[in-house]
């Protein structure tokens, strides 16, 4: 089989060791109306060392069959937007904590549900 690389979307990842769904799409044109009309498939892939997240834009390409239904392997991660906001989310506290802000929001998670915190600079509750 010749070499084949897709360009697909993760939709599911860290359910399975080693291994993520990617669903390729494909636009095609209806015979009868001439419309433009979207196909997809999911490829099961092989993940070496569970990297991928959940809406990465990944590249993928076919390999020898790993299991029954692995046929493709990961080729390179073209768009992480998890990893892109978990690096921006460091860089911000890191250039906050140089800093002195004038307050600070603290997420606490009860069981009942998402409750905001506002400390100011010495630690007591401002209404």
């Amino acid at each position: 089989m010749p070499p084949m690389s897709f360009f697909g979307t993760v939709t599911k990842a860290g359910f399975m060791n080693k291994t993520a769904t990617v669903t390729v799409s494909r636009w095609v044109i209806d015979n009868k109306t001439g419309k433009r009309i979207s196909r997809s498939k999911k490829f099961l892939i092989h993940d070496e060392k569970n990297e991928l997240r959940m809406e990465d834009s990944v590249v993928i390409r076919n390999c020898p069959p790993i299991s029954a239904r692995k046929r493709f392997t990961l080729e390179k991660i073209m768009h992480s937007p998890q990893t892109e906001r978990d690096f921006a989310h460091a860089t911000t506290y890191h250039r906050l904590s140089r800093q002195r802000p004038k307050f600070i929001v603290s997420l606490a998670i009860r069981s009942v549900g998402l409750q905001i915190q506002t400390l100011g600079l010495c630690g007591r509750k401002v209404p």
